[in-house]
C-alpha cells in the first residue's frame, strides 16, 4: 500500500469507528472500558491507535485518557468527547465527536459540527488557514456560542500527529496555504457563551510521547525507552499500553524518571478556563488539486 492508501484505510477505520461510538450508550460504561473497546475495535478492523482514545467529560476539551483500571463512569447529564487516531504503518487519521447525555446541550454539539462542516466546505488546495477559522468562528458564534480560541486543527505526517502547522478556530493573523496531498485535520472546540473560550492545563497527565532517545545511562531506564519506541515510535502512548510487560507501580517510576530526563513528555488535560461545558468535532483531509479528500467521513 502506498502512503495514500495507508491514510484512506485509516481514515476508513476511523470513520466507521467513531460512527459507531456516537451510537452507543455510554452511560454507566467507565472510561477504561470504553477506551479498550474502541482501541480493540481499531485492531480487530486491521488499524493501530495512533494515540490513546482521548475520552474527555463535559469542562475538559482534550487529553483525558483511561488510566489504568479507571473506573469514571459515563453519567446521565454527561458531555463525552470521543477522539480517535487510527495509523496504518505511521500514517495517520484522527477524528472526533461529541456524545451528548444532556438535553441541554445538544445545541452546542451541533454548533461543532455545522462549524466543522462549514471549515471543510472551504478547505481545498490553496485555501487560507485563516479563512478556514474565520468560516469556523463566525459559525459558532452564528449559533450562540464560542469558539476555543487556543486549541486548534493540524497538518499531519508519517508517525507525526501535530507535523507543525495549525489551522485555527478563529479568525487569525497569521496564515498559510493548504497544499495539495497533504494531510490536515480540522477540529473545532465550541464552549458555551459565558464561558472564556479559552483552555488551560489541567493537573492531570496521562498521555506520553517521547521527544528524545538520547541515552539516560540507566539500564533499566534505557531498556524502557527502547521498548517504548520500538512499541509506539514518537506517537503518544498511555500508561495502560504498558502493563503487558511492566506491573503499574513500576512503570509509573520508570516514566517518572524518563520524565525527568526529558526523554519523554506528558500531556495535560486541557480544561475550559472557566469550567463550561466544551464540544468537539473533527475530520480529517486531503486536498487534491481539484477535490478534497475527506478521509474520516
Amino acid at each position: 500500500m502506498d502512503s495514500l492508501e495507508c491514510y484512506r484505510q485509516a481514515g476508513k477505520i476511523a470513520g466507521s469507528i467513531r460512527e459507531m461510538a456516537k451510537k452507543k450508550d455510554y452511560i454507566g460504561k467507565t472510561l477504561g472500558e470504553i477506551c479498550e473497546d474502541i482501541e480493540k475495535e481499531i485492531q480487530t478492523k486491521g488499524g493501530f491507535p495512533a494515540f490513546p482514545v482521548n475520552v474527555s467529560l463535559n469542562e475538559i476539551a482534550a487529553h483525558y485518557t483511561a488510566e489504568p483500571n479507571d473506573q469514571n463512569i459515563v453519567k446521565d447529564g454527561d458531555v463525552l468527547k470521543i477522539d480517535i487516531g487510527v495509523h496504518i504503518d505511521g500514517y495517520i487519521a484522527d477524528t472526533a465527536a461529541t456524545v451528548c447525555y444532556n438535553n441541554d446541550y445538544h445545541s452546542l454539539v451541533k454548533a461543532s459540527e455545522n462549524a466543522l462542516n462549514e471549515g471543510l466546505k472551504i478547505a481545498k488546495n490553496k485555501s487560507k488557514s485563516s479563512d478556514i477559522g474565520k468560516v469556523i468562528e463566525n459559525s459558532i458564534i452564528k449559533s450562540g456560542f464560542l469558539p476555543i480560541k487556543n486549541l486548534s486543527g493540524h497538518s499531519l505526517e508519517r508517525y507525526t500527529i501535530h507535523a507543525g502547522k495549525s489551522i485555527p478556530n478563529i479568525n487569525s493573523i497569521g496564515s498559510f496555504l493548504l497544499e495539495s496531498n497533504q494531510v490536515y485535520a480540522i477540529e473545532p472546540f465550541v464552549t458555551l457563551k459565558n464561558g472564556i473560550g479559552v483552555v488551560y492545563e489541567g493537573k492531570i497527565a496521562n498521555i506520553f510521547a517521547i521527544i528524545s532517545r538520547k541515552p539516560t545511562k540507566n539500564r533499566e531506564l534505557d531498556s524502557f525507552l527502547n521498548e517504548i519506541w520500538n512499541r509506539f515510535k514518537s506517537l503518544p502512548f498511555a500508561l495502560r499500553w504498558v502493563m503487558d510487560k511492566y506491573d503499574e507501580k513500576n512503570a509509573r517510576i520508570l516514566l517518572d524518571s524518563l520524565k525527568k530526563k526529558k526523554n519523554i513528555h506528558a500531556y495535560p488535560i486541557l480544561v475550559e478556563g472557566k469550567d463550561m461545558m466544551v464540544a468537539q468535532s473533527e475530520h480529517t483531509i486531503i486536498p487534491r488539486e481539484t477535490f478534497t479528500e475527506v478521509i474520516t467521513s
